[in-house]
């Protein structure tokens, strides 16, 4: 049985076993001897696992931060092509080098003005990143850089750097601006005795600076680097895709179209992969894993087989870089005349181009890319003089650090390996989450014979989420493909009991909000008890966290939940925007839910706002009084305008429209008060590229983890299993997708108020408020250590993949 949203909305599927919160660190690694001595008050958590306010964070203002030291300066700067989601980590890195005590500078035009020097090396300020999160691209420019591959141009760069004591570089690019960087600092003490010889810098500057240390924020479109599951920007030109795949279907359906849409990936299929699994395309064609010889017989064969089955479009996804098994390149637009000549079908070529490189970040890309810049001013705070060059990455849900030449290396191997024609190698080295992509669509694009082995329900209840949909087609045709026979349940529980049960193919389900939002959990749970006495229910059952809120417990991510962040954010750019003619106004913002906090906080987070007021960390009138003057400090600066969330239940007392008048009233005469309550528009809307993925491969998973367990426990002509793994919620904890039964979740769920007792996005909080400029405590107990990278065995199942 599959479920789905509730709990605030469960969808269907299995769950996690990790009950570490700190799974989703954002900083390790940080001594606290980087930090004064009043800034390692720890904060406590109270009897219901909330975090507890300290003190030090009510307090704000400029003497907040320690005393800079001019050996610490550090540089952020963007070589190359830039992407969505640059400026977020041009801002985290700028804002908590001053939190740290670093003098920062920004490099403008990346190793270009590093060699020229002058103005474009210029000293950051608070207020110089402020209004950044939103834009695209990168403010600080980029351009590419033929001096600085020569000796020549490279000793320029080094003397601009010593000028201005600059030690630290956080290099934001791919894995060529990250090659020359490791370069640039491999020379660095030969460079540094040359300027001494020719007399351009004296022997104590020599000594000050005698060490280089790099760390590298991994940016790319392509998602082509080793070593991480996501780059920054690479969430964004999926937005960009899907978009683009979205208002396609319309026409293409309407007069019976084929498209051939043709994205960027040179030597990576990742975009052209992901936007097919997302959208449902008919055939994609990637670098790695060329079709096999006779690929237009079978292309055109299952184009003709979707049309014979009342389809009226077709899409096939064509990465700029695709080639056959014998190098030949696949063009759009030979795939267009092949459509044309073999089926006559109406076919229409579209080549996105840098369309997918612009546009405003994600989400999902400015949380990134805030992590991952914390993330980076941290490592070059723990560097030593042994220490070797390294990049900021994501595994999972989990920041690591890597060494830096062991990606670029494992990026080269996946290059020969496909010049080579290895593909199985070349996918190999693209990781798990490569592999996971591949398999899943795969596993949903070939359709086998039926057989009837098993009757598998697929159920949604509570609330809706985006991906739902994409989650109930991918249960259906990966339970097809296994030989079941699917059935739909229509209106959630009262459906079921009312017996409105039919077989369902390709089709999709219905949600139904008669139950409460909880209903799925609660409603596994009490089928689990329920086996002691009815025998019916003792079948393999499982569920799909499905919630906007995200508030299930036993996973750190459900599906929906990036939808409604992306909502949240682009109405919260707007509604700033709307103050671009008017000076010192601060907005107060409600958000959905629940008692949950995850998207106040983490929409704050990602759309920069001055304080967001949760369930889980209690707070006064003195926070609210604090949060004020705050905003009176802030409005005396050039930045002149505020944000504030309020989670919808966060305090029974201290509602919005409370807050929008303390706010005005105390304010009043400096800055003006506006108030936004955002409700149900963070339900709808097209679901993200994320949700549609996410959802569609732990549907994938579910449904197989499901089959696994129908056969083992088929006995004597009959399913009979009682066992307590056999009714599971599927969640992602850190690294990996877990099964964990329910029953096992009881403990570590806060039923009053539809939470979990363990939050791992609180340790997001101290990270936004640091951004805020508030003086805060930061847990530091995570200590971030270099990793290697993983290489994946050839046989190695790709069972544990995250994303």
């Amino acid at each position: 049985m599959i479920h789905s949203p509730s709990f605030e909305g469960f969808s269907f599927l299995c769950v996690g076993q990790n009950k570490n919160v700190e799974a989703f660190s954002l900083a390790f690694g940080l001594k606290l001897a980087h930090f004064p001595s009043t800034f390692r008050t720890r904060r406590l958590m109270n009897g219901t696992g909330c975090w507890q306010p300290s003190a030090l964070e009510r307090t704000f203002g400029q003497d907040m931060f320690p005393p800079r030291r001019s050996q610490d300066a550090l540089a952020p700067l963007t070589p190359l092509s830039p992407f969505a989601g640059m400026n977020g980590a041009v801002r985290a890195v700028v804002r908590m080098g001053i939190y740290v005590g670093a003098k920062v500078y920004f490099i403008h035009e990346g190793y270009q003005g590093m060699v020229d020097g002058g103005d474009n090396i210029k000293e950051a300020t608070w207020e110089s990143v402020s209004s950044m999160l939103q834009v695209g691209g990168t403010v600080i420019g980029s351009a590419r850089c033929k001096a600085f591959r020569t000796h020549e141009g490279r000793l320029k760069a080094a003397h601009n750097l010593v000028q201005r004591h600059i030690t630290n570089l956080c290099v934001i690019g791919g894995d060529g601006s990250l090659t020359g960087a490791n370069l640039f600092r491999e020379e660095w003490s030969s460079l540094l005795d040359e300027l001494q010889e020719q007399g351009l810098i004296d022997a104590e500057a020599a000594r000050a600076n005698s060490k280089l240390h790099i760390v590298g924020m991994v940016g790319s479109i392509d998602n082509d680097f080793c070593g991480t599951d996501m780059t920054i920007g690479t969430d964004s030109a999926l937005h960009r895709i899907i978009e683009v795949v979205d208002a396609i279907m319309t026409t293409a359906q309407s007069h019976q179209r084929t498209f051939v849409l043709e994205v960027m990936g040179r030597h990576c299929g990742y975009l052209a992969l992901v936007s097919a699994l997302a959208c449902g395309a008919d055939w994609v064609f990637i670098p790695e894993m060329p079709p096999a010889d006779g690929w237009e017989d079978d292309m055109c064969q299952k184009l003709s087989e979707s049309r014979s089955r009342g389809s009226r479009l077709n899409i096939i996804i064509v990465a700029e870089g695709a080639i056959d098994r014998h190098g030949l390149q696949i063009t759009s637009g030979f795939v267009k005349d092949l459509v044309v000549r073999c089926l006559g079908f109406d076919t229409r070529v579209t080549i996105l181009g840098h369309v997918q490189r612009g546009g405003t970040p994600s989400a999902f890309d400015r949380i990134l890319a805030s992590r991952m810049g914390v993330e980076a001013v941290l490592a070059l705070l723990e560097a030593s003089t042994n220490t070797p060059a390294c990049v900021v990455s994501l595994v999972g849900n989990q920041a690591v650090r890597l060494p830096l030449m062991e990606c670029v290396q494992m990026t080269q191997e996946v290059q020969k390996a496909m010049d080579e024609k290895k593909f199985d190698e070349a996918v190999r080295l693209r990781g798990r989450s490569f592999q996971n992509n591949l398999n899943t669509y795969r596993l949903l694009s070939h359709r086998r014979a039926d057989s009837d082995s098993f009757n598998v329900a697929v159920m949604n209840v509570g609330a809706p989420a985006a991906g739902m949909n994409a989650a109930v087609r991918s249960a259906v045709r990966v339970g097809i493909s296994e030989g079941h026979k699917m059935f739909a349940v229509s209106d959630g529980f009262e459906g079921f009991y009312k017996g409105q049960i039919k077989e369902i193919k390709w089709g999709d389900v219905g949600v139904c909000n008669q139950c409460p939002a909880n209903a799925a959990f609660e409603s596994l749970l009490q089928l689990y008890e329920g086996r002691a006495k009815y025998e019916e229910l003792c079948i393999p059952m499982c569920m799909l966290p499905a919630t906007i809120s995200n508030n299930v417990p036993g996973t750190d991510l459900s599906i929906g939940a990036d939808t409604s962040l992306n909502a949240i954010v682009e109405t919260c750019d707007r509604i700033k925007q709307s103050a671009s003619g008017t000076k010192r106004r601060v907005f107060i913002i409600e958000t959905m839910g629940g008692y949950c906090g995850y998207l106040a906080t983490v929409g704050g987070l990602a759309a920069g706002a001055d304080a967001v007021y949760i369930y889980e960390e209690p707070f006064d009138i003195r926070d609210l009084q604090a949060n004020v003057e705050h905003l009176t400090h802030k409005m005396k600066t050039s930045i002149q305008r505020g944000l504030v969330l309020r989670n919808e239940n966060c305090n029974e007392n201290f509602t919005t429209d409370f807050i929008y008048q303390l706010y005005s009233e105390e304010g009043r005469g400096v800055f003006d008060c506006r108030m936004n309550v955002l409700g149900h528009m963070q339900q709808g809307g097209a679901p993200s590229p994320f949700d549609r993925n996410f959802g569609t491969k732990v549907a994938a998973k579910a449904v197989q983890w499901i089959s696994r367990t129908l056969k083992d426990s088929y006995k004597g002509g009959r399913v009979f299993t009682s066992s307590e793994d056999t009714a599971c919620l599927l969640g992602m904890r850190r690294r990996a997708l877990v099964f964990q039964p329910v029953s096992q979740l009881r403990d570590e769920t806060d039923f009053v108020h539809r939470i979990p007792k363990e939050q791992w996005w609180l340790k997001l909080r101290p990270l936004m408020k640091i951004l805020a400029k508030y003086k805060t405590s930061y847990d530091v107990s995570d200590l971030g250590q270099l990793e290697h990278v993983t290489r994946i065995q050839p046989k190695e199942s790709d069972a544990s993949s995250a994303i």
